[in-house]
């Protein structure tokens, strides 16, 4: 019999007829259970190669992440790797197309969390940070992963582009709490005629009166506001709106299709974006290589 290393240990096939549909458990506490933060002198700080980025090419949230990593020129300080896009009851798992858990040899997201609280019984997703220090999950909240990346390894990394500085970080959040629920979280959900669709449009015509003014969101600092609304514009006409049911798509806001082209051109933004994973059957795809102005 020939054993397998852990490097190299895959999941079963995606096979609901045996393990059901995923679902998010309704158990008490909060969604997102693990909450900790890299700081100067706490139980995680800021060293080379002591963390890992589990991700997923699908999600948006995992996105950001890989986005601010790679502006903050982390991609060999801190690993990154990628579930399966598809999952069963058991939650999302490391198959071929990805590749296996590089750090643990898990087949399963689920073990990362039962690793660090027994008997584990919320919901698994992605991004989650691993420590591997100390064999435990750190985060699995993208807000906070993401600013930490941004602004706790300046010793160890020569950021790219500064995505977090000080200066802005009121101005950013007072934008993520207009864009978080108009936007990121509304679109899923802009489908269907309401609330949703109408504060969704709304957002763009404003957004779009504001990029014809400003090169990024806060003028020309590309910040981390920038890259929160970017994942959900490169999703919008091959997610939401692939078939054109919430509007013509999101070449009708002139000043905001030519910025979100733009940012494509940047690596962290293009080498990160797997139009397959998130691509609903069918959806026709823009032009994301169209010349901007």
């Amino acid at each position: 019999m020939v054993k397998m290393s852990p490097a190299t240990r895959l999941a079963t096939p995606v096979d609901t007829a045996a393990y059901g549909e995923y679902r998010i458990p309704d158990t008490p506490g909060p969604l997102l259970r693990f909450t900790g933060r890299i700081t100067a002198d706490g139980d995680f700080t800021a060293r080379p190669f002591r963390y890992h980025v589990y991700g997923g090419w699908f999600c948006p949230w995992s996105q950001r992440v890989a986005i601010t990593r790679a502006l903050a020129g982390l991609e060999d300080i801190v690993g990154m790797s990628y579930v399966d896009g598809a999952r069963d009851g058991r939650g999302w798992a490391f198959r071929e197309r990805y590749g296996p858990d590089p750090v643990n040899g898990f087949t399963l997201l689920r073990e990362v969390y039962e690793a660090t609280e027994e008997g584990f019984d919320g919901h698994v997703c992605v991004p989650a940070l691993w420590d591997r220090a100390n064999t435990r999950l750190v985060s699995n909240d993208c807000a906070t992963i993401g600013i930490d990346l941004a602004t706790r390894f300046r010793h160890l990394a020569e950021p790219v582009i500064e995505t977090y500085p000080e200066r802005l970080r009121d101005r950013i959040e007072e934008l993520d709490r207009w864009l978080g629920p108009a936007v990121n979280h509304g679109a899923g959900a802009a489908g269907g005629p309401g609330p949703a669709r109408t504060a969704l449009l709304e957002a763009f015509e404003q957004l779009d009166d504001r990029l014809s003014r400003s090169r990024y969101l806060l003028g020309d600092d590309l910040t981390e506001a920038d890259v929160r609304l970017w994942v959900t514009l490169v999703r919008y006409d091959v997610g939401v709106n692939a078939e054109r049911a919430v509007n013509p798509g999101l070449h009708v806001y002139p000043h905001l299709w030519s910025y979100a082209r733009a940012l494509y051109r940047i690596p962290a933004f293009h080498d990160t974006t797997d139009f397959d994973s998130f691509s609903r059957p069918g959806a026709i795809r823009p032009d994301w290589d169209e010349p901007t102005h």
